[in-house]
C-alpha cells in the first residue's frame, strides 16, 4: 500500500500527494479559466479531458504505478470495464458540476501543466467521491444480503 494510506481508509488521498496551485498568473482558478473560454474552446479542452480522465482510470484500474498515492479500487460488485464506465461517465462527473466543464478543466490542466499534474487533479477533485460512492454501493449491497 502507498505511504500515507492505511487499509481502514481506502477513501483517504496521502496528505502529501504533490497538486499544482492551477492559478493562471493574473490568480484565476482553472474553473475560473475554463468559464472564460468560448464555447468551441471549452468543447477542445473537454475532449482533451476527457482523454486524460479515460487513462487515467484505465491506468488506476489496472493497478496504480508505485508512486502513486492514492487508494487502490475499492471492492464491489462491478467489472473493472463497468467502474472505468462509472469513473468516466458524465452521470458521475454531474455530481461536480456540468460534465464539460469538469473535462475541460482537466484538460486545461493537462495542456498548461503536464499529464502528471492532470492526473493529480483527478486524484484530488474527482477520485475522493467516486471512491466514496463504490464504497456505499458495497455496503448497501451487503446490508441487502444479511
Amino acid at each position: 500500500m502507498p505511504p500515507g494510506l492505511s487499509a481502514a481508509s481506502p477513501c483517504a488521498l496521502a496528505t502529501s500527494m504533490p497538486t499544482g496551485s492551477h492559478l493562471s498568473p493574473t490568480g484565476q482558478t482553472i474553473r475560473q479559466q475554463v468559464v472564460q473560454l468560448d464555447e468551441g474552446s471549452r468543447r477542445d479542452k473537454a475532449w482533451l479531458g476527457d482523454a486524460v480522465l479515460s487513462l487515467f482510470a484505465r491506468q488506476w484500474l489496472l493497478g496504480p504505478p508505485q508512486d502513486w498515492q492514492v487508494p487502490s479500487p475499492p471492492s464491489c460488485d462491478l467489472n473493472r470495464a463497468e467502474l472505468f464506465t462509472w469513473l468516466t461517465s458524465n452521470q458521475f462527473l454531474s455530481a461536480f458540476r456540468d460534465p464539460t466543464q469538469v473535462e475541460a478543466e482537466i484538460g486545461l490542466v493537462y495542456e498548461k501543466e503536464g499529464l502528471q499534474a492532470a492526473f493529480e487533479y483527478i486524484q484530488a477533485h474527482l477520485l475522493p467521491l467516486f471512491v466514496r460512492q463504490v464504497n456505499n454501493r458495497a455496503k448497501a449491497l451487503r446490508g441487502k444480503r444479511h
